[in-house]
């Protein structure tokens, strides 16, 4: 990948990592290259969590 290209996928993949509290990140390759990044973003409700 070109210095260009990383510097991209970079910005794009801080400013999920800033932005996501459970979950997971996911990077596509193809051909070497990253073509896709994928955000899966779990959400914790407070009111699910049983009382003992």
């Amino acid at each position: 990948m070109k210095p260009s290209e990383w510097q991209e996928v970079s910005q794009h993949v801080e400013t999920m990592l800033q932005n996501v509290k459970y979950g997971s990140i996911t990077l596509v390759i193809q051909d070497g290259k990253v073509i896709q990044i994928e955000k899966n973003e779990k959400v914790r409700l407070q009111s699910n969590k049983r009382a003992d």
